[in-house]
């Protein structure tokens, strides 16, 4: 008996999980278990290491929470509220992120590849070895990030109004 629960038990472990639909007992679809996880950030759950693959956070307040690592492409973060949020090793590419307020988050190892960062506050956010090649940082606020380099601002893009580190500047967009 004791090997069939063991036995139980490690097969269990060795195979794909599958979430259940509660009103049917059956396996939930791919989708589905994406819709269910962007529910629960969207109300509130931080989710390290997720995929929110063009997860809708327009207008969300996510601060605090931690996204290390998850894969958060196209998505929209549109006049979001990100302050102290862990965006670290996240793949942002190709992200709205219009209007952003983003005090203090970490960014390091970010991949904001090809994401519109207009207007994006990033007062006091890390910002060390984050990718930001074809980024639009028109009119954000960069002059107190934490570890941006001349060489990160090389391969986005911006206009005069984006405020940046004394001595850094950024190409026109």
């Amino acid at each position: 008996m004791k090997r069939a629960a063991l036995f139980a038990a490690l097969f269990a472990l060795t195979t794909p999980a599958f979430a259940q639909v509660a009103d049917t007992g059956g396996p939930m679809t791919d989708q589905a278990v994406r819709d269910a996880i962007a529910e629960r950030v969207r109300g509130g759950a931080s989710c390290a290491s997720c995929d929110l693959f063009q997860i809708d956070l327009a207008y969300q307040n996510v601060s605090g929470r931690d996204f290390h690592g998850s894969r958060i492409r196209q998505a929209d973060l549109t006049i979001a509220i990100a302050d102290r949020t862990n965006f670290s090793d996240a793949n942002l590419s190709l992200t709205n992120m219009f209007g952003m307020r983003a005090t203090r988050a970490d960014f390091t190892g970010a991949n904001l590849s090809g994401a519109s960062l207009v207007g994006v506050h990033f007062g006091g956010a890390r910002m060390g070895e984050a990718v930001l090649t074809g980024a639009n940082a028109s009119g954000a606020e960069l002059s107190d990030a934490i570890g941006l380099t001349q060489e990160q601002l090389n391969t986005a893009c911006g206009d005069g109004t984006t405020t940046l580190p004394a001595g850094m500047t950024i190409p026109r967009c």
